[in-house]
């Protein structure tokens, strides 16, 4: 997910940023902003996606980041956007708790980049990176257990699943042994430790991602809860837009875009039956799809931002249908292991 989500280096409503937001025209064509409308930026980052929809519309933002540094950075754009633009230290999951604060029931339109931002992964301190040396950290705040105590306190059989299903590793288990093994000697507490150990298991071909790329994934994913945030950030968004509103949500890997993909299929889903079985009750359609299937980007993005080659985008509109009942998205989210379970074990 290394999405370069927050910021732009064209002029847009408050200056230039530092990175290149992700598939930002397409992100605009389907949230289609409209003056007098209100849009949340769930992932505000170094405020990309929010610059744009401040220059696209006469339209107020409400953008939400978790990180910190993220809300302190902003706050010179929101000083120049002339009251448009409200910024809230927040989970995303929570997108509609925070619309109800500033009192309001309903929005225009949701967009969601999901994951670490560029930012944070070139800034080696925050230990998401496995280029740059860092403490092992990468928590996106100060909230909870850190890779470190994963990669600590996890039986080599939590890790190794822990990293198959959040990194999709090929040889997680071979991975899981040497971290172990290591661990037993000294412990791992910086990301270029981990790197290596990594290294030394998994032999990248030229032109392949770094070994450690799964790994530090799946670590990142599980440390942030960031499947788990973004299945309850989509049932937020469903209970907070408007009918005819926008949910666009752009994802850099399978395991995102397969939770969106399945989502938004649900709920846009029309009610079917067969003659010659009994009837089911099944929930009106909440979604009508915008665009189908995956919006990738272009040749000329490419080029400019080797990032985004692994960015898909999913977009649907909100129908005049009741949102579904919450909690049914269990089904898509592969477990977490637990560290109390695991010290147990």
């Amino acid at each position: 997910m290394m999405a370069g989500r927050g910021g732009s280096e064209t002029d847009v409503a408050g200056g230039p940023a530092r990175h290149l937001p992700v598939l930002l025209d397409e992100v605009i064509d389907h949230l289609a902003p409209r003056d007098g409308g209100v849009y949340v930026d769930g992932t505000f980052g170094a405020g990309g996606y929010t610059r744009a929809i401040l220059a696209a519309a006469d339209a107020r933002v409400i953008a939400i980041d978790r990180d910190p540094n993220a809300i302190a950075d902003g706050q010179a754009l929101v000083a120049e956007s002339g009251g448009r633009l409200t910024l809230v230290h927040e989970r995303f999951s929570a997108l509609d708790a925070v619309v109800a604060a500033q009192g309001l029931e309903r929005v225009d339109g949701v967009v969601l980049d999901i994951g670490v931002s560029s930012m944070q992964i070139d800034e080696g301190e925050r230990g998401f990176s496995f280029r740059r040396d860092g403490p092992l950290d990468m928590r996106m705040s100060s909230e909870g257990p850190s890779a470190a105590d994963l990669v600590a306190k996890l039986s080599e059989t939590d890790l190794a699943n822990l990293l198959y299903r959040f990194g999709e590793e090929r040889r997680s288990r071979a991975v899981a042994r040497a971290i172990v093994e290591a661990r037993a000697s000294v412990p791992i507490e910086r990301t270029l430790q981990l790197a290596d150990i990594v290294a030394k298991v998994i032999w990248a071909k030229p032109h392949e991602p770094h070994p450690s790329t799964r790994t530090f994934q799946a670590l990142r994913i599980a440390v942030n809860d960031e499947l788990g945030e973004l299945a309850r950030a989509l049932e937020a968004a469903e209970r907070v837009l408007k009918p005819g509103g926008r949910l666009v949500v752009v994802t850099f890997h399978s395991l995102e875009d397969r939770i969106v993909k399945n989502f938004l299929a649900n709920r846009a889903k029309a009610a079917g039956g067969s003659r010659h079985l009994p009837s089911v009750d099944v929930a009106p359609t909440s979604f009508r799809l915008v665009a189908r299937g995956a919006v990738e980007a272009g040749e000329a993005e490419l080029a400019a931002n080797p990032r985004a080659r692994s960015a898909k985008l999913r977009a649907a509109e909100r129908t005049e249908a009741p949102a579904h009942a919450g909690g049914d998205l269990s089904s898509f989210l592969p477990p977490l292991p637990s560290l109390d379970a695991s010290r147990r074990r």
